[in-house]
């Protein structure tokens, strides 16, 4: 080895600019509204979500048509004023209310059976703005799908109200409250059943526990001819929050439960503390238990 070679000076490294870091991406704080953006980009990416939505919009204008063309060929023997345009317009309710309630469990319940809760529960350590966020996705898209089947359920019936001569009228408190209470009672069934997903963290039991109590332990208190009974069934969620979709002449389609202690706001604000009592089991239990 030359002595030139044995003295020479290796050269400095290269380094990178003061006050850059090459490859590193910056850490944006958790924020509420960044979780309803990651809730509302995981729910819109499920099939199911959209295939469920298309139900339950498609169930309006289709119960819409079928009723109000069913009605058509007796409307003659009928007193004038007897049809109520919005109880035949929001016909859907009742299966769209099985539908919502359904993507409600789900849209908690899935996260569990998959394990991504893991990884949404490490992005909020504190666990409770991801449930809210989840929440406010899943009520927000129940609310809309059940605002705009309202309107093409009236679009879809419309072609037979001079026939049965009926209408919608916006200008009579009764028909706008029909019309606006369908989002607003579907959207808080939703909640509920989100609440009640929330708690039982199966899919299968979840939406076993809702239908269970909306189409079978409800009814059975409301037809059980015992007054007691059907006093108590007037509080219940379903026969409480359906006063508000209840028409003045013709009755409820969602329940049948005929007791009306209860005013239609009165009836809502009763299944708005239902929804809110099973959300708070539901933070509870998701503060206690592991993931």
């Amino acid at each position: 080895m030359t002595t030139s070679a044995r003295h020479a000076v290796p050269a400095p490294a290269t380094s990178a600019p003061v006050g850059r870091a090459p490859g590193r991406t910056p850490v944006r704080p958790v924020t509420f509204p960044r979780l309803v953006a990651a809730e509302w980009v995981k729910i819109r990416s499920l099939r199911s979500t959209w295939w469920a939505l298309a139900l339950a919009f498609a169930l309006f204008p289709l119960l819409a048509a079928m009723r109000s063309a069913s009605i058509a060929t007796i409307a003659d023997e009928a007193p004038p004023g007897f049809f109520v345009g919005p109880a035949y317009v929001t016909s859907g309710v009742s299966l769209a209310l099985l539908v919502l309630c359904g993507l409600g469990v789900v849209a908690v319940t899935g996260e569990y059976r998959t394990g991504q809760i893991r990884s949404t529960l490490a992005a909020a350590p504190t666990r409770l703005p991801a449930l809210w966020a989840k929440l406010t996705v899943v009520v927000g898209l129940a609310f809309a799908t059940a605002f705009v089947g309202t309107l093409a359920g009236w679009a879809a019936a419309a072609p037979w109200f001079d026939v049965i001569g009926m209408n919608v009228d916006l200008t009579d408190a009764e028909h706008v409250r029909l019309m606006i209470g369908v989002p607003l009672y579907l959207a808080a069934m939703t909640a509920l059943a989100y609440a009640i997903g929330a708690m039982i963290r199966s899919s299968a039991a979840g939406i076993t526990a809702v239908l269970g109590l909306v189409f079978v332990v409800e009814p059975a208190f409301a037809y059980i001819p015992w007054e007691p009974l059907q006093q108590l069934a007037a509080y219940l969620p379903t026969a409480a929050g359906a006063r508000l979709v209840t028409s003045d002449s013709i009755g409820s389609i969602v329940t049948g439960s005929g007791v009306t202690a209860l005013s239609p706001w009165e009836g809502y604000l009763v299944l708005l503390g239902w929804v809110a009592a099973a959300l708070v089991a539901a933070a509870v239990l998701l503060r206690r238990r592991d993931a």
